[in-house]
């Protein structure tokens, strides 16, 4: 039985980042319909820009850690503005195809960087483990999960209490009104697909100190937040969060219990459950960012 335990907890942390992650992804389709085959390799240069600052440029976590969200950011916003601006009415096709040439670009690109040899950002936070009622977690994990929470619970208070947030959701609703209401349609546009980018970027940072990472880590990075948003329901911010913990409990349970060479099978075998019975995802809206 404590063994079932520690296996939720795991999977709790765990499915925070997947949530994380797919947060930024839902966001970014449910504002700009956009489906973004590159969200990977954002996550990707999140944990990469976090090893630079940390390990290389020998700045603390606490410090690194945001700056490589910063850059990710700025990246992304960039990417917008050079890329997916001029495309912006195209055919949905042509956006996604654009995807998946920044996907190979980055990968690329990460490649020629940082090399092929897997690298990890060592943890500032010890190896000792603590033990909270009979079940025993480190203080990284502790952390991990901390960031996630509030990285979360922050990105919901921004869209609901800011001006900014009021300003995305009154473009995503009708962009004409918007526009004529003085609100700077572009730019809320970039804003968003770097606000999405740079939750992908968190994800990735905080995973950076647990799993090695590679120029190709964003291949599965981008299955599983797609996975993620489609179980959860296409745009839905709690869909995503709902989507994120069943993944990760589902995982670290078969690890646990079943098949752990095979654990990220059970992610689509449960999501192929799922839709068979409720098409459009758990929070079923096809279309839209639901609050």
């Amino acid at each position: 039985m404590d063994l079932f335990f520690q296996s939720i907890l795991n999977g709790l942390i765990i499915g925070g980042i997947y949530a994380l992650t797919a947060i930024g992804l839902t966001l970014i389709f449910g504002f700009m319909e956009l489906v973004n085959f590159a969200h990977g390799e954002l996550y990707m240069l999140g944990a990469y820009f976090t090893f630079t600052y940390v390990v290389r440029g020998h700045l603390s976590f606490w410090l690194g850690f945001p700056l490589a969200l910063v850059t990710v950011f700025a990246i992304a916003y960039v990417i917008d503005v050079l890329l997916l601006r001029p495309l912006r009415d195209q055919d949905i096709l042509i956006r996604m195809l654009t995807t998946i040439g920044l996907m190979l670009l980055f990968q690329n690109l990460a490649l020629l960087i940082w090399g092929p040899a897997p690298r990890q950002v060592p943890s500032p936070f010890g190896h000792a483990s603590l033990s909270l009622f009979g079940l025993h977690v480190s203080p990284l994990q502790l952390v991990i999960a901390v960031f996630a929470v509030l990285i979360i619970g922050a990105a919901h208070l921004f869209m609901q209490h800011t001006r900014t947030g009021m300003a995305m959701r009154a473009t995503f609703q009708d962009r004409e009104v918007a526009a004529a209401m003085g609100v700077r349609v572009n730019v809320f546009y970039g804003f968003t697909f770097a606000f999405g980018a740079l939750l992908a970027a968190a994800g990735g940072g905080l995973l950076s100190m647990v799993f090695l990472i590679s120029p190709t880590m964003g291949v599965l990075a981008t299955l599983k937040a797609f996975t993620v948003v489609i179980l959860g329901g296409l745009g839905s911010f709690l869909g995503a969060i709902t989507g994120g913990l069943i993944v990760g409990l589902s995982e670290s349970i078969a690890a646990t219990f079943a098949w752990a060479d095979y654990k990220d099978a059970t992610a689509f075998i449960i999501l192929i459950l799922i839709l068979m019975v409720r098409p459009n995802g758990l929070f079923g809206k096809a279309s839209g960012v639901e609050h």
